[in-house]
């Protein structure tokens, strides 16, 4: 592997011109792609196939044609001024007109006045119209949005407060921009402090928008083919923007330090994609593996998410390979400190502030070690009480009208009255549907926690019908958990005593179905990523503790990663500082997906540290000399790259979109837990205590697993023939007083 990387590097530093024309064709032909590209739109696929919920939504869209249709929606509140009815003549008339005005608009299916479908409060403050439209949301023009508005404007003018829930004017998510510009700005920072040098701090960033910039036409290219939406590229560009600066970082880091050694630009490239490279390879094929697991949980959208995230870190470790090399070719001194550039070769310190932490680790192996999992412990209490769901219009700010309407509508029908529970039933052959329909609405209703169920609607063909079941309690409670658990427990009975079968769906059973679903599939999926990463790791480290090691230091990170997210989004502990006004319930595919990044990106740190120890190890240092030796070299670089991550992860804390939120927060805690705590305090601890036996593989295995040299062993002077010194004139690797670049 690492001669073959290395011989990669040189002939990309040797055809410098050639790769970066290749690379500029690449983008200009994906983006014309993207530009060319008919917009993405919704494929239809079911969400979550095999969930009651969805066969439920499914049958009403082959029984029903045109009620499980997609188009736009708006439920229009009114609520009466303090003291009056809105079945005040007054008021009754503004009702009434603003119905007559928005059915009159051309793409509007129905508006359906609040009187006729008796959608008034009991003590008629409050009632509500519902205006169906023939297209998308994302179809409506400004002019349908206008003329809506417009009719709403009409009606506050007569007195009445007016509040907007639905599809239809729906604030969208602000745009990912913003995020990803913080991100580069504090990954810009950082990087020149780390390097001291505005070449060196640019290129990884250059290089990491361009290999964002492939992967974002990629998908816009494609979107309309696979369904591919703005989510999923907002994470693929989180994800490639991440790793594309920490991957090039890694491999400039080591070409400085080859440089520092007095190999001569060329040769430096090839040794810095040879070692650093292979590491690089490895890294990216643990966040890969991670990612496409996410394809066995069964949930489309999911998977979408997983494989587009998982191309844009192929994309960022090729660029790694390929691209870096090819303009350190064409940059050679630029990327060297200043003082490098300006004086040559400078004596290079033994010690710094990584070696001399090791070294501390190394005296208190023990202390370091409990300090780390008890604190890493008691952060991840929190996730003990995690709840999911899907937050809806209750978790957006008061200052947005969806949630006033949220509000307005709990207030005046009840807090069941926002998540309505749908129940399609099967009358198909059955003797007297009527009388079956009856039985069943009428058990139903007497249930617990159900405040009432609407008369049953048969379909044309008499097979099949739709009643509407609205609970106490609202959407997210554990209550109405509990009523659809006892609504589909007790119907065996009543199917066999009517002949007829019924389901329970809407979106507040969908919501249920898909949060109970994914944490089933979470362990399974835990353990395939788990299972494939330690035979990977098991490969790379020829060791059978040190890649146990890193599964333990994941667990403990993402454990208290997850239990950050619950203080912050469910309890509400310093909520406000992230403009997250109503906690709730946390996103159901948030912890299954954060889980998977995780475990790559923690993986990432452990092949980067570890492989410098294991490097050391192979050459001769004894086990904890390579603990130091690996802190001396790579504690500097990893520390700087996990801050990166940690600044792109944070920007995306400004989006608008709650789960992009919330999983921005969750990587970045993740990362700072698991690159400042796991990695740094508690992998030198483990090594410590180990000693040798960290490095221990049995004969038997080590014939038989494959011989991958990520430690760069096969790259030796027989490889290197023209190694010459920094400054050009000729000599061997370590003859002369390195530099310190």
């Amino acid at each position: 592997m690492a001669t073959l990387l290395y011989r990669l590097g040189r002939t990309a530093f040797r055809r410098r011109w050639l790769v970066t024309l290749l690379w500029a064709v690449i983008l200009g032909a994906v983006g014309l792609g993207a530009a060319k590209a008919p917009a993405a739109s919704d494929d239809g696929t079911s969400f979550m196939p095999g969930i009651e919920a969805q066969k439920a939504f499914d049958l009403i869209g082959e029984r029903f044609p045109g009620s499980a249709a997609d188009g736009a929606n708006a439920r229009i509140v009114f609520v009466a001024p303090a003291g009056e009815k809105v079945t005040a003549a007054p008021n009754r008339a503004a009702i009434d007109a603003f119905v007559k005005k928005a059915a009159s608009e051309p793409q509007v299916a129905g508006a359906v006045s609040p009187f006729t479908a008796k959608a008034v409060s009991e003590d008629a403050s409050t009632a509500y119209a519902t205006v169906n439209f023939k297209v998308e949301a994302g179809d409506l023009t400004d002019a349908d949005k206008t003329a809506l508005e417009n009719a709403i404007g009409q009606a506050r003018d007569a007195g009445l407060t007016v509040e907007v829930g639905g599809t239809a004017l729906a604030e969208q998510p602000a745009a990912g921009g913003s995020a990803e510009a913080i991100g580069i700005i504090l990954a810009a920072v950082v990087l020149l402090i780390t390097f001291g040098s505005l070449a060196a701090a640019g290129l990884p960033l250059l290089t990491a928008v361009i290999g964002v910039g492939v992967s974002m036409a990629a998908i816009l290219a494609l979107g309309s083919t696979f369904g591919l939406s703005l989510t999923t590229g907002t994470l693929a560009t989180m994800l490639g923007l991440a790793v594309g600066i920490d991957y090039a970082l890694f491999v400039v880091s080591r070409y400085r330090e080859e440089r520092a050694h007095g190999h001569a630009p060329s040769e430096a490239v090839g040794l810095a994609v040879g070692t650093a490279g292979s590491a690089v390879v490895f890294a990216g094929l643990t966040v890969i593996i991670a990612l496409a697991g996410l394809s066995v949980v069964g949930v489309p959208m999911l998977t979408k998410m997983g494989l587009c995230a998982a191309g844009a870190v192929v994309v960022a470790v090729l660029v790694a390979l390929t691209l870096v090399p090819a303009l350190l070719g064409l940059w050679p001194n630029a990327v060297l400190s200043r003082a490098a550039r300006k004086r040559g070769r400078l004596n290079r310190p033994t010690d710094n502030a990584g070696s001399r932490w090791a070294r501390f680790v190394l005296r208190r192996p023990v202390t370091v070690l409990v300090a780390s999992v008890v604190g890493l412990g008691v952060l991840a209490l929190p996730a003990a009480q995690l709840e999911m769901g899907m937050p809806g219009a209750e978790s957006k700010p008061v200052s947005s009208t969806e949630r006033r309407a949220y509000d307005a509508l709990a207030e005046g029908f009840g807090a069941g009255f926002n998540g309505p529970l749908t129940v399609v039933a099967d009358v198909k052959g059955v003797d007297d549907p009527e009388a079956a329909l009856a039985r069943i609405t009428d058990a139903i209703g007497d249930t617990e926690g159900v405040v009432s169920v609407s008369a049953a609607r048969l379909n044309p063909a008499g097979d099949a019908a739709l009643f509407s079941v609205v609970p106490a309690t609202g959407p997210n409670d554990e209550r109405t958990k509990d009523v659809v658990q006892t609504i589909r427990q007790e119907r065996a009975g009543l199917e066999r005593e009517t002949g007829a079968t019924f389901d329970v769906t809407g979106s507040t059973a969908m919501n249920i179905d898909i949060a109970r679903a994914l944490q089933d599939a979470l362990v399974p999926y835990l353990g395939v990523i788990v299972i494939l990463a330690l035979l990977l790791l098991l490969v790379v480290f020829r060791s059978l503790l040190v890649p146990v090691k890193a599964a333990f230091g994941f667990l403990l990170s993402v454990l208290a990663a997850l239990g950050a997210v619950v203080a912050v989004f469910q309890w509400g502990w310093g909520a406000e500082l992230l403009g997250v006004e109503q906690p709730g319930p946390i996103m159901s595919l948030m912890p299954i997906f954060l889980v998977g990044i995780v475990f790559g990106l923690a993986m990432d740190y452990e092949v980067f540290l570890v492989a410098r120890m294991r490097e050391a190890y192979v050459h001769g240092d004894s086990a904890p000399q390579a603990v130091v030796t690996g802190f001396r070299h790579s504690a500097r670089v990893v520390v700087a790259a996990a801050v990166i991550m940690i600044a792109v992860f944070s920007g995306f804390m400004s989006a608008g979109e709650a789960m992009i939120k919330t999983i921005g927060f969750g990587l970045a805690v993740a990362v700072l837990f698991d690159a400042f705590v796991v990695r740094m305090a508690l992998v030198p601890a483990v090594l410590a205590l180990l000693g040798d036996k960290a490095w221990w593989l049995p004969k038997w295995l080590d014939r038989l697993l494959p011989h991958v040299d990520v430690e760069g062993a096969g790259l030796t002077t027989a490889h290197v023939p023209d190694a010459r010194m920094a400054d050009g004139t000729a000599g061997t690797p370590g003859t002369q007083e390195p530099a310190r670049l």
